[in-house]
């Protein structure tokens, strides 16, 4: 009864590597069939050429439409009377109609409102006086608030101030040095 059971495990154990064994034998048998086929056949580019050439047809065929539409007349939407003209044409038209035109400026330049009055009791420093010396009371009386208006604060209609190019800009509490 011992060996009975001996031999049915030594069967049991062979079994799964004979399974193992035949699939790999199937495998290499399948890739030998399939190197057999492609391995000698002739690779080309032929699909890859075909849809190079398709681009560049569709490609040809956009240019040719846009340079059509570019340099034709035809109607944007009839019943309108809107209609595209050539592009050379519009450029010239465009140039004449802005050769007539005077160039103005666009929009006034806003400013900002002043700055308020300083109160007497508060002391400054004269202009070009040195950092460290004491302040002096202001001899000007307040001016008085002005009355507030429904008006939102405009521009001057006239141009900004201009210094000459290169100019420095001036800075509060310094006097311009000639």
């Amino acid at each position: 009864m011992a060996e009975a059971q001996s031999l049915r495990q030594v069967a049991q154990s062979r079994a799964p590597l004979s399974a193992w064994l035949g699939i790999l034998l199937l495998f290499m048998l399948f890739g030998v069939i399939v190197l057999a086929v492609v391995g000698p056949s002739v690779r080309t580019d032929q699909y890859e050429q075909t849809r190079a050439k398709k681009r560049a047809d569709i490609l040809k065929g956009l240019r040719e439409e846009d340079a059509k539409t570019l340099t034709s007349y035809s109607w944007v939407d009839k019943a309108k009377g809107s209609a595209h003209i050539p592009i050379e044409r519009a450029m010239r038209l465009t140039m004449a109609e802005l050769a007539q035109k005077k160039p103005a400026a666009a929009y006034p330049i806003a400013t900002p409102p002043p700055a308020p009055a300083a109160p007497a009791a508060a002391a400054t420093n004269p202009p070009g006086a040195k950092p460290a010396t004491p302040p002096v009371a202001a001899s000007t009386p307040p001016a008085a608030p002005a009355p507030p208006s429904a008006k939102p604060a405009a521009s001057p209609p006239g141009p900004p101030n201009q210094s000459a190019p290169g100019t420095p800009l001036p800075v509060a509490g310094k006097s311009p040095t000639p």
